[in-house]
């Protein structure tokens, strides 16, 4: 018999009208596909039923979501995951698959105590729904940050974001920019255009870029990962990076990091007018 979660997906499923009714047979096949090894010889021919191997259930429901990229499919199988293989075990690790990958160990030693300005971390901001994600990056020193929502997480049109992040700064303040090994990050040999020197973390050691962590923590508060980006709008998500980069941070001395930025930059706070508008909320 097929397991409460599974029944209750299959229910999930046929509900969005997003599956054949053959699905729900394969679910039973699925569930039964490994009694022959318990069961005396010759059982599937005396019983008379055909059985389907486990693995043809799989490589039919993963074609159907490659065919129709309705992810109700995944619900027929038993962890609901939308690609096969495991995630997030020691062991391995994506970093093989980036190319021109330079490890943080190289990464400039006047990098690590934050007393030079210019140097940044750049992670994803993941949701609960499935694709969404907001690309975040922080400045070490001032601890400002940037965000931006994202269509897809596709090594390419992260990479122009990055591009538009960094183009319209000084060459001062864009010197390196840290990641972790997310092959959505795989484009970063773009940045190298603008003389920006890439960095990488050990396998498995995202705490290595702890500022971005943390900001992306601090940004749950506004945002928490249950939270469907279709519904925010475009003004109250800049609000809450707003937000974020006008609360005074005792690290900074209780400067905010959009002051402690534009003291970097030899401005007046009220003349960077890009990032001060939550102040006059």
């Amino acid at each position: 018999m097929p397991s409460t979660r599974c029944e209750r997906g299959a229910g999930r499923a046929d509900a969005s009208n997003g599956s054949p009714a053959c699905a729900a047979r394969c679910w039973n096949a699925f569930a039964g596909a490994g009694r022959p090894s318990r069961s005396p010889a010759g059982w599937p021919a005396k019983s008379g039923r055909k059985v389907i191997s486990h693995e043809t259930i799989y490589r039919f429901i993963y074609a159907q979501l490659r065919r129709t990229t309705d992810f109700n499919w995944r619900r027929y199988l038993p962890r609901a995951k939308s690609k096969r293989g495991r995630r997030g075990k020691r062991g391995g690790s994506p970093a093989s698959f980036i190319e021109g990958r330079v490890s943080l160990a190289n990464r400039p030693i006047e990098v690590a105590d934050r007393s030079v300005p210019g140097h940044w971390e750049a992670d994803l901001m993941m949701f609960s729904k499935y694709g969404q994600a907001v690309l975040t990056v922080h400045e070490r020193t001032s601890r400002l940050l940037l965000g931006i929502r994202l269509a897809s997480k596709v090594a390419r049109g992260v990479a122009r974001h990055l591009v538009g992040f960094f183009a319209t700064l000084p060459q001062e303040l864009r010197q390196t920019v840290t990641f972790d090994n997310g092959t959505e990050f795989a484009g970063h040999l773009a940045l190298h255009r603008l003389s920006i020197e890439t960095f990488f973390c050990d396998p498995h050691a995202p705490w290595q870029k702890g500022g971005i962590e943390n900001a992306i923590g601090r940004m749950r508060r506004f945002i928490p990962r249950k939270t469907d980006l279709v519904t925010l709008s475009t003004a109250r998500f800049r609000q809450f990076i707003a937000a974020y980069n006008n609360t005074p941070r005792k690290c900074l001395d209780y400067r905010t990091p959009a002051e402690a930025f534009a003291q970097v930059l030899h401005f007046e706070c009220e003349s960077t007018s890009w990032l001060s508008p939550g102040r006059q909320r």
